[in-house]
């Protein structure tokens, strides 16, 4: 029992190290990775928690203190994940009859050496999407996506060999768009205005940064500051707007926290669940990494993580309304002091000016 006792406890130690890790300022990818798998650390600290009140008889102050730090963990990594629950207040609106106009898309990365290319396509015939954002695309993918543009007769197209490549299909009109390659080379972003079909225009920004990770960039800089100056473009945009991707970032981080703040967009999933779209392979490390961020003048239709199809990441399908007078109660986060700052920072480090990226607006 004293053996279990101490595994326990060192488990538990090396929990609130974790725990505290992201509590820091670095950019570095050993700390912001422990970001992502909140949800799981909370269910561990749950089981800690337990076993350490199975211990507790006959184990002093010291076993208090890893019972306080267990439930400490719990709770705080609980704080960050709850918004995404269904115990919390829905941010977005739900209207499912509606008269307005609608845009329905299907934002999906495709994992560039999966080759089950039939299955999206099948995917895509049955939700019968407007738009279709495809990330991780190259060439051949670019090949086998073609027979979309039967009916997706508007495109965007950037076929790259090194897991950044973008396609965007669209049967809505694409006006004013443009690749851009903000914070590196070989990272494009897509950014253009869509005419509904009730003639009204509303702003897209695509993205797919670099995640902070040994293997692809030692840093979040990048990442961080690209997000934040989309953002930044999105709080001044005289159109509806909406951010989708794979983000490379989970939607409880404190910089997609930031970037919501600075950005005044919703995310449909705060208060319905996580929807994890990553990885598609392991039920017990998934994280929400894809996401659909919009203005306030849009209300919901309809969300969903749609059916596997080869690759790492699930697709997300996300169906919204036009409706600015409904819309218009829905709450955003509000900017708290030193947001504003922590914003500008992320941009400097990153050398970005939100400036820089394409606004879409202007003919």
């Amino acid at each position: 029992m004293d053996n279990a006792r101490l595994v326990v406890a060192i488990l538990t130690l090396i929990m609130t190290l974790l725990t505290l890790l992201p509590l820091s300022r670095n950019q570095r990818w050993w700390v912001r990775v422990w970001d992502f798998p909140r949800l799981q650390m909370a269910v561990l600290s749950v089981i800690f928690l337990i076993l350490e009140l199975c211990f507790l008889p006959g184990g002093g102050p010291l076993a208090w203190i890893i019972v306080l730090l267990a439930l400490g963990c719990t709770l705080y990594q609980s704080w960050w994940i709850f918004p995404y629950t269904g115990l919390a207040n829905i941010q977005v609106k739900k209207t499912p009859h509606t008269t307005h106009s609608r845009i329905k898309l299907i934002n999906c990365n495709v994992l560039m050496t999966n080759r089950n290319t039939a299955k999206l396509l099948k995917i895509i015939e049955e939700n019968q999407p407007d738009i279709v954002v495809l990330l991780e695309t190259n060439l051949w993918w670019e090949q086998q996506m073609s027979p979309l543009e039967a009916n997706y007769s508007y495109t965007l197209k950037c076929p790259l060999e090194n897991l950044y490549g973008m396609h965007v299909y669209s049967r809505l009109p694409l006006i004013e768009s443009k690749i851009q390659y903000l914070v590196a080379e070989g990272i494009p972003s897509m950014h253009f205005r869509v005419r509904l079909q009730g003639g009204e225009e509303i702003v897209m920004h695509c993205l797919h940064p670099m995640p902070p990770s040994p293997t692809e960039d030692d840093e979040s800089t990048n990442r961080d500051g690209e997000l934040i100056a989309v953002g930044h473009t999105a709080a001044r945009a005289t159109y509806p707007t909406i951010v989708t991707g794979d983000l490379n970032d989970v939607a409880w981080s404190r910089t997609t926290r930031l970037f919501m703040k600075i950005s005044g967009l919703l995310d449909p999933r705060r208060g319905r669940g996580m929807f994890n779209t990553f990885h598609a392979s392991y039920p017990v490390l998934r994280w929400p990494l894809d996401h659909v961020f919009h203005s306030k003048e849009f209300t919901l239709i309809d969300l969903k993580r749609l059916e596997p199809m080869g690759s790492d990441h699930f697709p997300i399908m996300v169906e919204l309304a036009l409706n600015p007078l409904e819309g218009k109660t829905q709450q955003k986060l509000e900017i708290e002091q030193g947001d504003i700052e922590e914003a500008r920072e992320k941009m400097e480090n990153a050398g970005i000016k939100s400036r820089d990226v394409h606004q879409a607006e202007f003919c």
